[in-house]
């Protein structure tokens, strides 16, 4: 049963970074520049605690259905699904960072270029999430 919650949660945050990237992101492109910077900002914190937090759970469901059944495929799973973590932390704060401080009042072309750059680096939240479920859902499977 904990294997399949933690397939779940991994299914969930897969969704959730897929819409982002294919609904959301090409939505707030078709904004002018400052209307681009006013959605991202609050967009961004509201779905960065969401995300981070089911990746915790998924981990953490993962890594109990490891230690329950021994099947690497759990573990697998509970390590792709919280690679986002340093993957936001390390690579994708800067650019975070540089966004979140920008007056949406001056907002300028490089807040465009910036968005563009995220939207890039997100596309490798979803392939973890991706890859997090698919490893959930064969260890489901496995005999």
């Amino acid at each position: 049963m904990v294997g399949l919650l933690a397939l779940a949660v991994a299914a969930a945050f897969t969704g959730a970074a897929v819409y982002v990237s294919v609904a959301e992101q090409p939505a707030r492109l078709g904004l002018d520049d400052q209307a681009l910077l006013r959605e991202w900002q609050p967009s961004y914190k509201r779905g960065a605690a969401m995300q981070a937090s089911i990746a915790l759970i998924a981990c953490v469901l993962g890594l109990i259905a490891w230690w329950l059944t021994g099947a690497a495929a759990y573990l697998a799973g509970a390590l792709l699904i919280i690679l986002p973590w340093p993957w936001t932390l390390l690579v994708m704060m800067p650019t975070n960072r540089t966004l979140e401080a920008m007056d949406v009042e001056t907002a300028s072309p490089q807040a465009r270029s910036l968005i563009v750059k995220w939207g890039r680096m997100h596309l490798v939240r979803v392939a973890l999430g991706a890859l997090a479920t698919i490893a959930f859902l064969w260890a489901l499977h496995l005999p």
